[in-house]
């Protein structure tokens, strides 16, 4: 049998692998999966892009609403106050639109510590109980006279009680005082200024409306405010 030799061997197999060809079928197929990933991304990017900046439109947009509404040249003013008494606390509710000028003053002089210590000098029962200078007994002067004749009140007056004032007339720092009455006074707005209602701690002025008092209302034993705390909620 005649030998091969390796030369023509080399030879045979170069001429059996020959290059491969692609049918024109498979490059169009191709071409045409690249152009549908392409679409597909620049349609997703598209997409979240308008979507992305919807979002921030809507934000701004209430944004600007929300500072339309809120007045920047208005500050916030607190709508309570919190009564740390010698008999518990008492939570008012101020009445910031119906009396702003005496609620400015009150809160001044909340921020200037002027409640600190105070004292509750004036105990009428089933009328008013007063905190404030010991030396003027101010609008419960001519209270004392009348306070005996209330004890049979009617409930559906306008003005109830646990409502919060102070005197009228001219006030300096010492001279505003605080009223809290305990039953409902018909006259009430010819003696005081009202600027606020307890909403909670009734039990807390009934307390000091019991204590023990001599012939001109004043308590027999201590009570006062120890300090006012203001805050915006409850």
């Amino acid at each position: 049998m005649a030998r091969i030799k390796p030369q023509a061997l080399l030879q045979q197999s170069k001429k059996k692998k020959g290059p491969t060809r692609i049918s024109v079928t498979t490059i169009i197929l191709c071409n045409l999966i690249v152009v549908l990933i392409v679409f597909f991304l620049f349609s997703t990017y598209r997409h979240w892009n308008q979507r992305s900046r919807f979002q921030t439109d809507d934000h701004l947009s209430v944004s600007e609403d929300e500072n339309a509404l809120v007045d920047p040249k208005k500050p916030d003013v607190p709508g309570y106050a919190v009564l740390n008494t010698s008999k518990g606390y008492i939570t008012v509710e101020l009445y910031k639109e119906s009396s702003p000028e005496v609620v400015d003053e009150f809160i001044e002089l909340c921020q200037k510590g002027h409640f600190k210590g105070m004292l509750f000098n004036r105990v009428i029962k089933h009328y008013v109980i007063q905190a404030g200078n010991a030396q003027g007994v101010g609008a419960t002067e001519d209270w004392t006279s009348k306070g005996k004749h209330y004890d049979h009140l009617d409930t559906s007056l306008k003005h109830e009680a646990f409502m919060l004032g102070t005197s009228k007339g001219k006030r300096d720092d010492k001279g505003f005082e605080l009223f809290i009455t305990t039953a409902p006074i018909p006259d009430l707005n010819e003696k005081l200024i009202v600027f606020g209602r307890v909403i909670k701690g009734e039990e807390v002025v009934q307390e000091i409306e019991e204590v023990d008092t001599d012939e001109n209302y004043q308590p027999k034993s201590s009570i006062g405010i120890i300090n006012v705390n203001l805050k915006q909620k409850i």
